[in-house]
Parts: C-alpha cells; structure tokens; sequence
C-alpha cells in the first residue's frame, strides 16, 4: 500500500474520483509496494483499483489509453526509500572518499529498481527470489555488478557472505530469457588473470542473454587506509588483461557474432595501447562504462573538423583535462589549430591532488584541484572543461566549489562540454547555437 501524494488534474484517475492523501493497495488485483508494480499493472487499458481512503476501502473502475499514464503522484520516485548496499566491496569507492564531503555522495546504492529504470548497476545481493521471479515476470532487463564468478572470491571482494550464492540468480535470470549487461571491476592479483578467464567463461556459458560485459580497471585514492591492500594496474598488467579479453572476443564472435566483452578506454591508456577502431565497440553497449568513449570523441572530432567552416577572428581557448586522456585531447586541439591557424588550443592537464595522483581520469578532477593549478596560467577567452567534472545536471564540482566560484577564481568564463566531438569542435572555435 503506497500513499498518494497528488492526483493530476484532468487525468482517469482524476476523473475516477481518486484523491491525494488516498493509498494505493493494488491494481487489477495486483499488490502495489513500489514503482515496479505500478508501471506494469497500470499500463492495460482497463483497470480496478483498490485504495484505502480513511480506514475504507474503495474500488474504481477506469478505462484509458494503453500506455498511458493513470495520474497518480507520490512522494517520491521509487514509491519508497531507495536500496543501500549490504557489501563491503574492497574497491568500493565510497569507502576511500574524505571526510566532510556532502552525504549524498556516500550512499551506496545498490537498488535493482534502478537498474532497469536509470540503468544502475546492481550485485543482486539485495535480492531474494521473490524479486528474481518478479524480474522474470515483468520481463525486465538488468544490468549486474558480477566482478568474479568464482563464490569465495565473490564473497571475498564484496565481505558478504551471501555474494557467492547470489551468482546462481545470474543463471535463473539468463535462462529465462532476461537480457543482462554485466560489468566487472578488475583488481590487479584478485580477480585478474586466470580468474578473469574463469569469469568470462561462465558468462559465456549464458549468452547470447548476456549482452554484454565490460571490464574496467579498479580506482584507487589516496584515503585507503585500514582498507584492503589493492594495487593499481601497471602497463604490463593493463596489456595482460586486454589480451585476456580479446581471446575472449574472437571466441564470442566467431560463436555468436560479437564480441560482447569489452575493456575500458583505460586500459588502453594504461597499456599505452592504440584505441581500437570504431568497429571494434559494434553498438558501444557499455558506453556508460568508459568503453569507447574516446574513440567515439576522436572520430566525430575529426568528422566535425572535415567539414567544418569557420571564419573568426583570433581565438586563443584552453581545456582543463585529466593526466589520462590528455594526449589525446592534446592530438584533437592540434589537429584543430592545424586546421584553423588563427586558432590557438591550450590543453592543461590537471593532477589530482584531492583524491590523490593515481586517480587520473577527468571526471574525478574536483574545482580546487582545477582552479589551484590553473591560477595566474594563461587560459586565453575561454576555459573548456567536461561535463563529467559535474554534478549530473547541476553547475558544481565534487568538492561541492560551483562553476561561478570557480570563474571568479580564474577570472575567466568555464564552459562544461559533452563527450561529443562535434560540440568540443564548436566550443574550441567558439560557435553557437
């Protein structure tokens, strides 16, 4: 039973009589606990729903449109509260993040809700099979945190005595036909190596219902102390594990027509590798999860760049990017004022001091970092920086310092640009739209 918390006006269930402040017990006969149930009991065309309205239960009747949507409002998105996480994961990130931080930024989530609605990744291990038989009946897709396939390891990387058990809804699910992207967070000397092999071996097994796998290199700050011992992927260790990977996906394509599993752009930096082509990402399915981001930039970068026409003045920008990718946003800039000689393209590279220096991707740089080593430097008209410095839909860095704040420091106007070539183009030329 969840309460409603306002009915929109002119909506069936507005017009069926429905009231905020009403709870909601079931539809069609069907308990409603959270938002899960509501969108899959309130897609049909006809519906009888049960509310509870002052201690008396009503029933009404309501015929809209397939699909559409009833009307109904609650408190919040899920219904009810979101799921935190039950493991410990020794390369938890949450876990290695400075005091004093805002407390949104410590809730690890671990909600198999989101998965399937804002694409989360999820371990299971908050699941029983009660919501594995829900999964299977709603025919939802998810995506699943598997990182080892071998249950003590499991259970050893996540400090849940329950990891390694959980695998077996892997199966369940896979076997019922449920489509699964899965990610794997490699740790150097734990799950590696042969126990890599083992891992994409038993996801193999399921495929072609495992979709798609990506593996990424495990992220370590500075503020690790009493965790478990892990160490960062050296060049050596990067290039073993794409070879890995890759023997995987001449297995997988020959088999199934795709390579399915993929390593992320970082350990081709690592590796101090070429980006593979286009090609080689198929459909980019783990996009999200840093694979083929950067070969995705270069090449529309470059297309962009070919047909580009473009008759400033003198223009003098600078971007603000991490130790990783900096080459290669160094190449782009270059490429650019190649291309446009009034042009000048200034790329700095910006140290991670407050999560520590083996953190070097760019999202992860904080407005501090960014402002402290760009003092009195000269960052010409415009300062460019990734969108991926900041909050999801909001104008301020990790360390909580805003783009304003971080403009008047720097006494220049930031610009926060998308992983896409054409809008870096347009940014470093100064274009509009």
């Amino acid at each position: 039973m969840v309460k409603i918390n306002s009915v929109d006006a002119g909506s069936p269930a507005d017009r069926a009589g429905i009231l905020s402040g009403d709870c909601l017990i079931s539809i069609s006969g069907n308990p409603i606990k959270d938002v899960l149930d509501y969108m899959f009991y309130a897609a049909e065309e006809f519906l009888e729903l049960e509310v509870e309205r002052s201690g008396e239960i009503l029933k009404f009747s309501i015929r809209k449109g397939e699909y559409d949507d009833l009307g109904l409002q609650f408190e919040t998105f899920l219904m009810d509260g979101k799921q935190s996480c039950r493991n410990k994961c020794v390369f938890c990130f949450i876990d290695q993040m400075p005091p004093g931080m805002r407390d949104t930024l410590y809730f690890k989530d671990d909600d198999a809700r989101l998965s399937f609605l804002q694409g989360n990744y999820v371990t299971l291990t908050n699941l029983g099979q009660s919501d594995i038989d829900r999964i299977i009946k709603m025919k939802l897709n998810i995506n699943v945190s598997v990182h080892t396939t071998n249950p003590e390891l499991r259970c050893k990387m996540m400090n849940n005595r329950f990891a390694g058990e959980k695998l077996k809804y892997i199966r369940q699910l896979a076997e019922n036909g449920i489509k699964l992207n899965c990610q794997v967070v490699c740790c150097p000397k734990l799950n590696d190596g042969d126990e890599l092999r083992r891992t994409l071996t038993d996801l193999g097994e399921l495929m072609p219902n495992i979709t798609s796998m990506a593996v990424v290199p495990v992220g370590l700050t500075k503020f690790r102390e009493g965790l478990y011992p892990l160490e960062v992927f050296t060049k050596e260790g990067a290039a073993e594990t794409i070879d890995i990977i890759e023997e995987f996906q001449a297995v997988f394509l020959e088999k199934f027509g795709t390579r399915t599993v993929f390593p992320s752009d970082e350990f081709f930096l690592i590796a101090e590798r070429e980006l593979p082509p286009m090609e080689y990402y198929e459909d980019f399915s783990q996009y999200e999860n840093g694979v083929g981001m950067l070969r995705s930039l270069i090449d529309e970068f470059e297309k962009a760049l070919e047909i580009a026409e473009w008759e400033g003045g003198e223009r003098f920008v600078s971007i603000a990017t991490g130790y990783a990718p900096y080459s290669i946003i160094s190449m782009l800039a270059k490429s650019a004022e190649d291309r446009f000689p009034k042009l000048k393209c200034r790329v700095y590279r910006i140290r991670n001091d407050f999560f520590g220096h083996t953190i070097n991707v760019t999202g992860l740089i904080t407005g501090q970092d960014l402002t402290a080593q760009l003092k009195n430097k000269a960052l010409g008209d415009e300062l460019l920086i990734s969108t991926a410095m900041l909050r999801r839909e909001c104008s301020d860095f990790l360390d909580d310092m805003t783009v304003a704040e971080a403009e008047k420091e720097l006494n220049i106007k930031i610009k926060s640009v998308d992983n896409d070539g054409y809008e870096l183009l347009d940014a470093i030329l100064g274009i509009e739209y």
